[in-house]
């Protein structure tokens, strides 16, 4: 998130005194008062207008976490038009219309995020969730690589730039990305999971059970349930220790 940078007054205006001076002086005093509390009235109105915008993206957060994606895109345009020059809510924006379906949009709207904030690497990652959700997979692994070269502990974007290369057929690229993505944390049971899935892809038996067995191991009902679905363990479905294992 970011934090939105108020304009504050240092301190307060003094009353100018009464005393013996000329008219002169005392006009000149006269505008220097009407002046400085214009920009003080000035300072105040930026703030409140930085208060609502921030306001407007927590909303459209709040609607963004429950999947109201409509609602959430118009509290991000709400607040845009208040504060054009905002990464994180061009970012969210773009994860509105992702959710709704509207990748080219999303896109759009993530490119105007990375104009404004180059290395925002939620941008470059989200970017990246949309173009694979668009099937453009080689884009997907440019826009992962540009997210991990910001954040290089950034495990989420190691393990989907992991699924576009399978869905690249590029095993090997793709197991080396989850097992990045372990080197951070081990006890990630999503990469546990992928590699199963790719293993399952080259038709290799004992790795495919040795990954699902770790992905079960940490999070068991999730995992055996997918698998008994998921049509990248075809290969493997028919094997006897497959079978025990999803069971």
């Amino acid at each position: 998130m970011i934090a939105w940078r108020y304009l504050v007054t240092s301190g307060l205006i003094s009353l100018i005194s009464v005393g013996c001076s000329n008219s002169q002086n005392s006009s000149a005093e006269n505008a220097q008062q009407i002046l400085q509390e214009n920009n003080v009235s000035q300072l105040l109105t930026e703030e409140e207008v930085h208060q609502k915008a921030e306001n407007l993206l927590h909303q459209g957060n709040s609607f963004l976490d429950t999947k109201r994606y409509q609602d959430a895109l118009t509290a991000y345009d709400r607040a845009i038009a208040i504060r054009f020059d905002s990464a994180e809510l061009w970012t969210n924006r773009g994860n509105a219309l992702t959710g709704l379906q509207r990748y080219e949009e999303a896109l759009k709207s993530y490119k105007k995020a990375i104009a404004i904030q180059p290395n925002k690497d939620e941008a470059w990652f989200d970017q990246g969730n949309a173009l694979s959700a668009m099937n453009r997979y080689q884009d997907a692994v440019t826009a992962y690589n540009e997210a991990i070269a910001i954040k290089s502990d950034k495990k989420e974007a190691w393990i989907n730039r992991g699924i576009a290369l399978t869905k690249l057929q590029h095993y090997k690229e793709a197991l080396a990305s989850y097992n990045q993505a372990l080197s951070i944390n081990q006890n990630l049971d999503q990469a546990y999971y992928n590699k199963a899935c790719n293993y399952a892809l080259q038709n290799n038996v004992e790795l495919t059970i040795e990954n699902l067995q770790r992905a079960i191991q940490l999070v068991p009902d999730k995992y055996r349930q997918l698998a008994g679905t998921d049509p990248d363990f075809d290969k493997v479905r028919s094997n006897l220790r497959f079978q025990q294992l999803i069971k």
